[in-house]
């Protein structure tokens, strides 16, 4: 079985990065069609940020005050040593004189906005769920996707959106094996907690030889929960073994502890929050080397499929919309054709290996690292005298230009699409 017409372009999965894509396409007036696997959309993860360079083209979409009105706006990143003593403050978004917002928000919520947004622009049928690839063929004038339900479908161009443990790339690259294991376990969840630190703040604590904390508010308080915003947290810690790679196998308590154990600050008790939390996900930080190509004549992959990274810049999310929307602007240039796919990659493949190779080496975190490493994991009286501001600013600030947020290069650049 096949459609009756043709779209420009395939994509596959339905995530993130797929649905903005589709959105950035209909924008741009090319044809579009999303294939998801999964037979039901379930709300799935936890917290995500969107850093000015995604809330950028996001808010080009129109769907700025569609997430701010279910997302928090995040003020300052600040950086704790395990004892609670205070490293350093960054401002973020519109706080830090960005033109576009951070955003903390529920993935879920991200992703109902981009569903219903696609479906209210695209039609009801925009997204196929319940067909799986199972294979690709394409010859000089179409793609042809095939799935595991016995259907077929063509198009100009197949993109696919599926993730890290993508079905198109493992096509494209059949002996590639499992994601790498990064050393460290991360467990993850959300519970009702009080605010904190002004109720806008982002809070990154320790080091992951002895437990680091990510904590952030992703929803704001009702009257129906007392006020209480939904906090998001991560806690990460050195493991020689990876659990299950996936994002939705649950953790357990006791294998945290008694790492997490006792981690109560004056603003915020960190143990005593994440024992509250009723529902604990696990999985190990993962992500695979940097391809040397990601497009085969009309297919390419986007997003985690093309470049799955270390969640430790807060930009997976953001480098998967970006891809779309730089993809859309090629497409839109050169039509639906292996020549926008390969003027895609020439720009993208470097940007997002460098932040993968970044984020391995010398992400934001890193400042926590120096912390802990040149205070011989003691608590200290001056941070001046354990690491120099200038150097603690010089890690946000490299961060920044490698990722393509640095705030004048982003206000100045022109739009993609």
């Amino acid at each position: 079985m096949s459609p009756s017409s043709s779209p420009d372009v395939l994509i596959v999965g339905g995530g993130i990065g797929g649905l903005t894509l589709a959105l950035s396409c209909h924008q741009a007036g090319i044809s579009t069609q999303v294939f998801e696997a999964a037979p039901e959309i379930h709300p799935l993860g936890v917290g995500i940020n969107l850093l000015p360079h995604g809330m950028r083209e996001l808010s080009e979409l129109g769907l700025a005050d569609r997430l701010a009105a279910k997302a928090i706006e995040t003020r300052t990143l600040s950086y704790y040593s395990r004892y609670g003593q205070p490293i350093i403050s960054d401002l973020r978004g519109r706080y830090a004189g960005y033109d576009w917002p951070q955003l903390s928000i529920h993935r879920a919520d991200l992703h109902k906005v981009l569903l219903d947004t696609v479906r209210e622009r695209l039609g009801s049928d925009a997204v196929r769920l319940g067909h799986k690839v199972t294979r690709l063929d394409q010859n000089a004038g179409r793609v042809t996707l095939h799935f595991d339900n016995g259907h077929f479908t063509h198009g100009a161009l197949a993109i696919g959106c599926d993730g890290i443990h993508s079905a198109v790339r493992r096509q494209l690259f059949p002996d590639e094996g499992p994601p790498k294991y990064s050393g460290v376990n991360m467990w993850r969840g959300a519970v009702r907690w009080p605010a904190f630190l002004g109720g806008d703040t982002m809070l990154s604590s320790g080091w992951m030889t002895v437990g680091k904390t990510v904590i952030y508010p992703i929803r704001p308080g009702t009257p129906e929960t007392g006020g209480k915003p939904l906090i998001n947290w991560v806690a990460e810690l050195e493991r020689p073994d990876a659990v299950r790679q996936d994002w939705t196998g649950r953790g357990r308590l006791s294998d945290m502890m008694p790492a997490f154990a006792n981690l109560k600050f004056d603003f915020l008790d960190i143990t005593g929050m994440i024992e509250a939390t009723e529902e604990i996900l696990e999985y190990p930080m993962v992500d695979r080397d940097p391809l040397d190509r990601w497009s085969f004549g009309r297919i390419t992959l986007l997003g985690d499929a093309a470049h799955p990274m270390y969640p430790r810049g807060s930009n997976g999310a953001g480098q998967a919309i970006v891809d779309a929307r730089f993809l859309t602007g090629c497409i839109r240039k050169l039509g639906a054709t292996a020549a926008a796919l390969t003027a895609y990659e020439a720009v993208r493949g470097p940007a997002t290996a460098k932040v993968v190779l970044t984020n391995r080496s010398d992400p934001p975190d890193a400042i926590l690292r120096e912390v802990w490493t040149r205070s011989g994991g003691k608590p200290f009286a001056r941070i001046e005298d354990v690491v120099p501001t200038a150097e603690l600013e010089g890690i946000l600030d490299r961060y920044k230009k490698v990722a393509g947020f640095d705030r004048e290069t982003l206000r100045n650049r022109p739009s993609f699409v």
